[in-house]
């Protein structure tokens, strides 16, 4: 038998050809610089991850042919057109409105929008000269007008100026920042806490801090519009529960612990997202269903107390100060400064961990100038009275029981909120009243509280962005109940109420 050398002389040569050719290339590769290095590289890492080196090769040759590419693609087909056609196309284009077309409504109801003349407070005076009670402003300690508060922010002014500059991770914290923070963490009870410059981005940036995709959510229905817009911005796997229901609450997790077990889906951050006074309805969250369902089911439990933060509980704690629960049971306490504490700005208490995170993770933080001094010193202040006034919630919650009296026999409105709120929304009586679609409810509203402004009680209704609300919100009239007002004026606020009511809807009964 003949040799594959005599046989196939030509395949032999191609043999020698390619074994030479190989060996030079071999040669002049390793007198670059650090070829060894990438050589190791990649025989490691195709014996470790052969998908790797395939998926590496596809980016070469996508780099490769992207780089031979024309970048731009010119298009023949250009239309010259004369000066005469170029003027007649500029007069027929109509560019669209900077500001849309108001409807009618729109414009009744800027017409009718009172014009305060002079600082806030829980009694203003109008453009007109007309003193008014304020019931629509959530200054639930009346200290939007103390004026310890405002010389405490006069003399930061005069020592730190407008406002920082900066983001507090750079230049922009201060002492008071920091003074500020353990105060709010010694007032609650927690480990840690971490203030923003403004309420609404607190929330909205808290979530999405921690929250990513993959991630599963468990929220309330009832949530505000900061909340929702926090979830969307996580881009997580969102689980919404029927509002305030604990039985659907713990029927949706079951279920997810149910699909986790049958698909084996892997174990992602889980957290269960509620308020302590709901902004969109006025009840109370049932915080100890929601700490025992998040310790059943190994969730994490954020709570928004943007609301119920210096009103609700015996010092005005909160929901945990309510309902006498351990602060450190709630991963994740965020509250505002702009309601109770009569300044802005917002606040995230829990662990060190929570906090730390996010001052590298909060885009709110990160990237916002920190809240200027004088705001955070009338912050300060503002917890200060509340500590030396304790009677402050039990005032709060005299004024509302005594309010929901007067209130609770109108047939024509329902009274929306839990028994010690003091956040109510008024809703019309559908079983009772006779009415036509949102538009038509909220002209009814609209006339309530003008019928209440006439008669020296401002009001006013609750405003939603109805196009980027995630769920309907019923139209409503909001109330707030203060501690600065005295037994005789809550009962005449109620009384002109009722009777504005009466007056309004006692023809359009059914």
């Amino acid at each position: 038998m003949e040799s594959m050398e005599t046989a196939y002389p030509a395949l032999n040569e191609l043999f020698v050809f390619l074994n030479t050719t190989i060996t030079q290339i071999s040669i002049y590769y390793s007198r670059i610089p650090g070829s060894a290095i990438l050589l190791k590289y990649i025989k490691n890492s195709h014996q470790d991850d052969p998908f790797r080196t395939a998926l590496e090769l596809l980016l070469v040759f996508f780099a490769i042919i992207y780089l031979f590419t024309n970048k731009y693609r010119t298009d023949n087909n250009f239309i010259e057109l004369t000066p005469q056609e170029v003027e007649e196309l500029v007069d027929e284009w109509q560019p669209d409105p900077l500001v849309p077309q108001l409807s009618d409504d729109d414009k009744r109801e800027l017409e009718k929008i009172p014009v305060i003349n002079g600082p806030q407070g829980l009694k203003v005076k109008l453009i007109n000269g007309k003193s008014l009670m304020n019931f629509s402003s959530f200054d639930f300690l009346g200290l939007l007008t103390n004026v310890t508060i405002k010389e405490k922010a006069i003399e930061t002014l005069k020592k730190y100026g407008v406002g920082s500059c900066g983001p507090p991770g750079f230049y922009g914290t201060f002492d008071v920042h920091t003074e500020f923070e353990k105060k709010v963490s010694e007032f609650l009870g927690t480990e840690d806490t971490i203030i923003y410059s403004q309420g609404f981005s607190t929330i909205s940036s808290a979530i999405p801090s921690f929250c990513k995709r993959g991630d599963i959510l468990v929220i309330d229905e009832g949530c505000n519009f900061a909340i929702q817009k926090g979830v969307q911005i996580s881009r997580s796997v969102i689980k919404w529960f029927k509002h305030n229901d604990m039985e659907d609450l713990e029927r949706i997790l079951q279920k997810i612990k149910n699909e986790d077990i049958e698909t084996g889906r892997r174990l992602t951050r889980r957290f269960i997202i509620s308020e302590g006074i709901f902004e969109n309805y006025g009840d109370i969250a049932l915080l100890p269903k929601l700490v025992e369902l998040k310790k059943l089911y190994k969730y994490r439990l954020i709570l928004d107390e943007s609301l119920s933060f210096g009103i609700m509980g015996k010092r005005g704690a909160g929901l945990t100060d309510y309902f006498d629960i351990n602060p450190t049971d709630v991963d994740m306490i965020v509250g505002s400064m702009c309601n109770a504490l009569c300044s802005s700005g917002g606040f995230c208490s829990g662990s060190f961990e929570i906090t730390e995170h996010q001052r590298i993770s909060g885009l709110a933080y990160c990237y916002s100038a920190s809240l200027p001094a004088m705001l955070t010193v009338s912050a300060s202040e503002s917890l200060n009275i509340l500590k030396r006034n304790p009677q402050f919630p039990l005032t709060i919650n005299q004024n509302t029981i005594l309010f929901k009296q007067i209130l609770k026999n109108v047939k024509y409105l329902l009274l929306n909120c839990s028994k010690d709120s003091p956040v109510i929304h008024l809703r019309i009586n559908e079983e009772i009243v006779r009415v036509g679609d949102i538009q038509d409810k909220e002209r009814c509203l609209q006339d309530i509280v003008d019928e209440a402004i006439n008669n020296g009680i401002l009001l006013t209704r609750a405003k939603y962005v109805r196009s980027q609300e995630l769920f309907g919100v019923e139209p409503s009239i909001r109330i707030c109940i203060s501690a600065g007002f005295t037994k005789k004026e809550i009962e005449k606020a109620a009384s002109v109420i009722k009777n504005a009511v009466t007056k309004v809807l006692k023809n359009k009964t059914h």
